[in-house]
């Protein structure tokens, strides 16, 4: 075991757990740093279990937050980073379905291991004491499962949240959930409704993250996701029949999921895009199916979950100019690229082209290609635009609303409006983009209008 004495002691660690030992008590790095060692992995973070009770760490540390005395954790910090260093204890029941009844301290890591969620969670090591491991977490690791300690179903009624903890597991380290865990999620997936939306949104954007991020479809698999985004449920059952399409709704959204990059705006953005096609599904005569005005519907769909799961205002906004675009065919032409950088702004007019692409690598390939190249042009017209400063937004103008105020023009909507038709002209032929030609032009088109 020395590669793991490596892999997972940082020497800020080492120092709190040979304190505590040097003090004549136990200490051990527990939870996910071992996972992650024995998966060949360099932890990130560090947490800490040990029979010393809270006053005692503090005792022994020059600096420390009391993070969660009631249950046992303080953080302690060394070259300015925290470690949370926790007193064994174990947990009765469960009042909320996440606070105990009571919380009790132990002198033996076994109790404390016991209380924890799943097998490969529940290891601990020490540099002194060895590696622990009672409940098989090794095993389950070399065999890519996820196990809870104990029964499933006591596990998850203690924490909902568990429930979506574990599908967050298996898809972003590539497992299979055990069939008595998968089982007990089908069976208790309802009490995810009790679950805060702030923790089920964090555990979302995890999964999202990872590598594979279609693996979301477990959700729908074990039954959280009509609890969580019902709408993405029909996505499953609605087929596209059209000759651009080869899988359905469901399916192609995963499929759009994997293609974007690792961009939590961009996978919620490619996770809600069609969201709402089972609803403006329609049949023509010749049998296949169309989805008029689905982008509108999904943005809709979108607003709606993303405002329950409290998302922030900015993400949330952005992701909706991505949904209601990501249908719309920009011409190559400057104009028409500039007429959506006006729409979005840049930043997310690459998203948004990063989306198109991510869209049609989940269609039909044979049309590949073709998309691809109008992309990729449309991406260059963009540079283009980009690097030569080529005026696309009213604030971009030579003028403002101060100087139509100095020639005549009356505050409100009257300057608004002559504002963006001077900007049609300008987003035609940049070199109108002076302030001598458009307060001139502007007076001409007062009096054309008087």
């Amino acid at each position: 075991m020395e590669w793991l004495v490596e892999m997972i002691v940082s020497k800020n660690a080492e120092y709190i757990l040979s304190t505590l030992e040097a003090a004549g008590f136990e200490a051990y790095i527990v939870g996910g740093a071992v996972r992650d060692a024995q998966m060949g992995k360099v932890p990130s973070d560090y947490d800490i279990a040990t029979n010393a009770k809270p006053k005692e760490v503090k005792a022994l540390f020059a600096r420390t937050i009391d993070t969660g005395l009631k249950h046992g954790t303080v953080t302690v910090i060394e070259n300015k980073t925290g470690y949370e260093v926790t007193t064994y204890r174990e947990e009765t029941g469960y009042r909320d379905m996440r606070h105990p009844d009571s919380v009790n301290y132990v002198d033996e890591l076994s109790s404390d291991l016991k209380r924890r969620d799943f097998t490969i969670n529940a290891m601990a090591y020490s540099p002194k004491r060895g590696f622990v491991d009672k409940f098989g977490g090794k095993d389950d690791i070399e065999k890519r499962v996820i196990k809870c300690v104990g029964i499933p179903e006591e596990r998850f009624k203690e924490d909902a949240l568990r429930m979506l903890r574990a599908v967050r597991f298996a898809a972003c380290l590539d497992f299979e959930l055990s069939e008595d865990v998968f089982r007990a999620i089908r069976k208790c997936a309802v009490l995810i409704k009790n679950v805060s939306s702030e923790r089920i949104l964090g555990e979302l954007n995890k999964i999202l993250l990872c590598d594979k991020p279609s693996r979301i479809k477990l959700l729908y698999e074990t039954g959280l996701m009509k609890y969580i985004i019902p709408e993405l449920c029909n996505c499953f059952n609605t087929v596209q029949n059209n000759k651009y399409h080869i899988y359905n709704v469901g399916d192609h959204i995963m499929k759009a999921v994997d293609n974007t990059p690792n961009d939590l705006i961009l996978r919620w953005s490619a996770l809600l895009h069609d969201s709402g096609k089972p609803n403006c599904l329609s049949r023509d005569s010749s049998g296949i199916n169309h989805f008029y005005g689905h982008h509108r519907e999904s943005v809709r769909i979108a607003n709606d979950v993303l405002h329950k799961l409290r998302m922030d205002r900015d993400s949330i906004n952005d992701i909706l100019v991505l949904i209601e675009n990501h249908d719309v065919r920009i011409d190559t032409s400057p104009a028409s690229v500039k007429r959506m950088l006006a729409r979005t702004g840049e930043n997310l007019f690459l998203k948004l082209l990063l989306l198109q692409e991510a869209d049609n690598r989940a269609k039909n390939l044979k049309f590949l290609d073709d998309k691809l190249s109008k992309l990729q042009a449309v991406y260059e017209q963009c540079q283009t635009i980009i690097a030569e400063r080529q005026p696309y937004q009213i604030s971009q103008l030579q003028i403002n609303g101060r100087d139509l105020l100095k020639i005549g023009f009356k505050a409100g909507r009257e300057i608004g409006d002559m504002l963006k038709l001077l900007l049609d002209e300008v987003v035609i032929d940049p070199s109108l983009n002076t302030r001598d030609y458009l307060i001139k032009r502007a007076i001409i088109l007062k009096k054309k209008r008087s």
